[in-house]
């Protein structure tokens, strides 16, 4: 009688590539559509409110807005709320609010170049084209960076 060293399956087969690559689905998927039902779930507006799933003016900032921001887009005011704080604090605050207002507000991350180069050719009018390219950092794809250049050209 031979007795075998490679372990068979019922059939008598070895367990393949095939069969690894059915083991590893059978784990994965669960925790996959799992997630990503959660995910979906998180993102339904449950209130019933066609309004609350937009993004207001008082999402983005913490101040009282006024009642006609309400109807701007969120990125406008958004940009408007930055611009104005650029007159008061330097580029570098300003590119870390604009970087948390895209953290807590995912849908803002196509807006984030526009606004960073916004912000950019501003900064320029302010401090001047050398001190501000020095708060250039990679907020939005080094948009602010492009910005300044732009103001400065």
């Amino acid at each position: 009688m031979k007795h075998s060293t490679t372990p068979q399956t019922r059939r008598g087969h070895r367990g393949g590539p095939a069969r690894r690559i059915g083991r590893t689905l059978a784990l994965v998927l669960p925790v996959v559509m799992v997630l990503s039902g959660t995910l979906a779930v998180t993102r339904v507006n449950w209130t019933g409110n066609p309004a609350g799933s937009v993004l207001t003016a008082s999402d983005v900032s913490s101040a009282e807005a006024p009642s006609r921001t309400a109807a701007r887009a969120p990125q406008d005011v958004l940009r408007d709320q930055l611009m104005t704080e650029l007159q008061d604090k330097d580029p570098g605050v300003v590119l870390t609010h604009l970087q948390r207002a895209v953290n807590g507000h995912p849908s803002l991350a196509r807006h984030c170049s526009s606004i960073a180069r916004a912000l950019g050719t501003a900064a320029v009018r302010i401090y001047g084209a050398s001190r501000a390219q020095s708060y250039a950092r990679p907020v939005c794809d080094t948009a602010f960076a492009s910005g300044v250049l732009a103001a400065h050209s």
